[in-house]
Parts: C-alpha cells; structure tokens; sequence
C-alpha cells in the first residue's frame, strides 16, 4: 500500500479520489441546504395560509364555542386558542406582518415576548444522507391575536415534529455505491493518465540496457507524442555519439599498432641488454592501454544481441578458464536463475572482476546465490585491500591504487569500469568491500528475467 501511494498512480488517484468525494460533499451540501431553505420557506407560507383561515374560521364561530371549535381545528404546526395576551415582543416578526396583512384592518396581530417552549427543544434537519445536520430555522413564534369583536386568542407557530427524512432511512449502501464508482472512476483516471509516464520510464531503463531498442510509438495525446519524439531523437543522438567514439577509438588503436610494431622491432637492435627491456617494457604498457582503451569504449557498445542465459553455466565456464590458466579459482553456491543478457559482455565483465582478484589477491573465492529477485556474485581475494577513501574513486577509468597495483602487477586502471559498464547495461550493479576476515570482496548483482513483465 504504501508503495501504490507513493507511486505517481497512487498520488494521482488519492487527488481524484478526494476531489471527487469532496467536490460532490460540497454541492450534495448546497443543495440540502438550498432545499431545506425552499421547504421552511413553503411550510411558512402554507401556515400562513391556514394561521389566515384559522382566524377568519374562529371569528364566526360564537364566542362560547370557540374553545370547543378550535381544540378540533387545530392541527399540527399551528395552534390557536382563546387566552390572555402575553407582553409584546420590541419588533414584530415576519410571520406577524404577513398575517396582519392578510386579515386586512380591524385585527390586530403582534409577536408576543416569549416563544413556545417546542422552539427551543432541538429539532435537527438531517442532510448530506444523513451525515450532517442543521437547526431548524424556519418560523416558530407566539403572536397576539385581537379579532374584529375584540376577543383574545393567542396563536402558537410550532416547528414540524419530525425531520424531513425519517430515522428509518439507511443511505450507507448509496454512500458505499457511490464511494466505489468514484472510487473506480478515479482508478481509470489516473491509469490512463500514468501510463504514458511508466512507458517513458520503462523506455528510458530499457535504453541503458540496449542502446538499439526499437523507437517509440508515437502515440497518445499531443504532449505524450511530442516528449515520445524527443526521446527518439535523443537515443538516436546517443547510438550516433557511440558509434563515432567507438570508430574514432579503433581507427586511433589501428593507427599506434603500426608504428608501435615497428618501434618494437627496432628495440631489437638495441645493442643495452637491460636498456632494450625497460624499453620493450614501456612499449607493452602502451600496447596494453591502447587495448584496453578500445576494450572500454567497446565495453558501451550493445550491438551483441540480448539472449537468455544460464548463469551458473556461465560462471562454471568462466572458472574453469582461469582455472585452466593457472590461476587460484574456486566456485561455490548455485542461484538458479535465468538472465537476460550479452554473452560475451558478461564474460568480459566476470573475467575482469576475476583476474583482478588473482592479481593484486593472489586467489579469487567465487560464491553466487540468489537474493531479493536477483542473482549476487561475490568475489573475495586475500589481498591487503583498498584504503576506505578509495573504494569509490576505483572505477574511475585509468585510476589505479599504487599501494596495490604498480608496474610488476600490471593493468592499466580500466577493468573495474569495464566491468561496471557491462553491470550497469544489465541493470544490474557492482559494490566493493574490504572484508572483515582481510581482503577485497567484490559483489556483482544481476537482476532475474521475468518473462511476464
């Protein structure tokens, strides 16, 4: 859940999800509120109309049977009876205007100082389905009432004795119903409105991993087609920048080869035996960058074609050649996973990581297993180390330790970036420790091929 939410979807569809809810609280709102005020204005004008009748109806009736005649007439909201009148109220209502100016001249109609003691009992009007309520606000009020023969009656405006919506009524399943279709409408939503972000994203991981991946469609709406053309376009743009680095670096390795073979051919004739070594010596170090340079710029090529690979198979055969060469290699562990890679880039890239473990380590301690949806390799060697402040700065190209790497051991700084290139063009990565019990570990981890995904 917490990755859902934290997720470009997710936050897009709690945005819908709450607009929605709270966008359809506020006008559900507005109009409980707009009808509630309709209905108290209705009720106010209809016990207007019978407070009218009511006064009219009681004046022809004798003044002896008044009593009798209204306990029969009156009906619920209203009520008028024969009584003394209470004290005047400093302005009179609406309700008193409006009757008085009904009955005409020859009544007389004012609002009495108290009101009936049912206004001031709670009567709550439910709204929003029932989750929200309001006072009723509607007319409630005692008025004086002197009819043409100058009797006395007082008329008693009451509120309704129920809420406009029975208790007995269950709006859960309508919230639930409704809560799940804006729920389903606001998951669409943000579904739709992701998914073109996910296929750049996918497009743009997909890209360190196989610079000649087919294009993308352009497709969608405008804005999508447009950044779909201009991530074309920059592909395109890193495949050319590629390939003319690659071009440039073999054409200039092709070159050195020439003059370099003649010079070690005239070496030859150098009469200083232990001149013409320390020469021939030099000459082979400049041979051996220039390799390694063109291996390096190589190494950010992905012309090899991806294919599925067994890397159990793949590391016993890499072990067993530099076990065949000599060198101090054991394998243990067994991840069995299927890869999805370049045969020979991860061959290059664990030979590397094995041959510098035997020389500067004098022996190389393979152990693979899987973990967490991926393949880890570690590699230990029993050499000194690398000094903490350096672990990073090693896979800097032609960058080499000099406590742990000098002339007689060889190399030229550019293996462990060779191999990271390769690790990275998998999506996978490379980590360096010294380890607690001496020596270097390296940890290569490859990601597992999902067919499915």
């Amino acid at each position: 859940m917490k990755a859902f939410l934290g997720s470009m979807t997710g936050r897009v569809f709690v945005t819908l999800l709450l607009g929605i809810v709270i966008s359809a609280a506020l006008t559900q709102l507005a109009a409980d509120y707009e009808r509630l005020r309709l209905f108290e204005q209705q009720r106010d004008q209809h016990l207007l109309e019978r407070a009218e009748q009511l006064v009219m109806a009681t004046e022809i009736v004798p003044a002896s049977a008044r009593s009798v005649y209204l306990s029969v007439a009156n009906r619920p909201g209203l009520r008028l009876e024969v009584a003394a009148p209470q004290p005047l109220a400093p302005v009179r209502s609406w309700f008193a205007n409006s009757l008085a100016a009904r009955l005409g001249e020859g009544y007389a109609i004012e609002s009495a100082a108290s009101r009936p003691p049912s206004c001031d009992m709670p009567h709550q009007q439910p709204m929003l389905y029932g989750l929200v309520t309001t006072q009723w606000s509607g007319a409630c009020e005692a008025l004086n009432v002197r009819l043409r023969d100058g009797a006395e009656l007082r008329l008693s405006v009451l509120p309704p004795r129920s809420a406009i919506v029975g208790p007995e009524t269950d709006y859960r399943t309508v919230i639930a119903l409704f809560l799940l279709s804006i729920a389903g409408l606001a998951y669409l939503v943000a579904r739709m409105t992701t998914r073109p972000l996910k296929q750049l994203a996918r497009a743009a991981q997909d890209l360190g991993q196989d610079i000649n991946r087919p294009p993308l469609e352009l497709r969608g709406a405008s804005e999508i087609r447009q950044a779909s053309a201009a991530f074309n376009a920059m592909q395109a743009r890193i495949r050319q920048y590629i390939f003319q680095r690659t071009q440039m670096l073999a054409a200039i390795t092709h070159d050195l080869q020439t003059p370099l073979t003649r010079m070690r051919l005239r070496l030859e004739k150098v009469p200083d035996a232990e001149l013409q070594e320390r020469l021939v010596g030099d000459l082979s170090a400049m041979q051996e960058m220039v390799r390694e340079g063109l291996v390096l710029a190589r190494s950010m090529d992905t012309t090899e074609a991806m294919q599925m690979l067994d890397l159990d198979s793949l590391l016993e055969a890499v072990c067993a050649d530099a076990v065949d060469a000599g060198q101090a290699v054991e394998l243990e562990g067994h991840s069995g996973m299927a890869l999805l890679g370049r045969p020979l880039d991860l061959r290059r890239c664990l030979g590397n990581l094995i041959d510098n473990a035997v020389k500067y380590g004098r022996e190389a301690r393979v152990c693979v297993d899987h973990i967490h949806g991926a393949a880890r390799v570690r590699i230990r060697d029993s050499g000194p180390g690398i000094p903490q402040a350096e672990l990073s700065r090693v896979f800097d190209p032609f960058y080499r330790v000099e406590s742990s790497r000098s002339r007689e051991s060889g190399g030229t700084g550019l293996g462990l970036t060779i191999a990271r290139n390769i690790a990275e063009q998998h999506g996978g990565s490379i980590a360096l420790a010294n380890h607690p019990e001496g020596g270097l570990e390296v940890t290569l981890k490859l990601p597992e091929y999902y067919p499915n995904k």
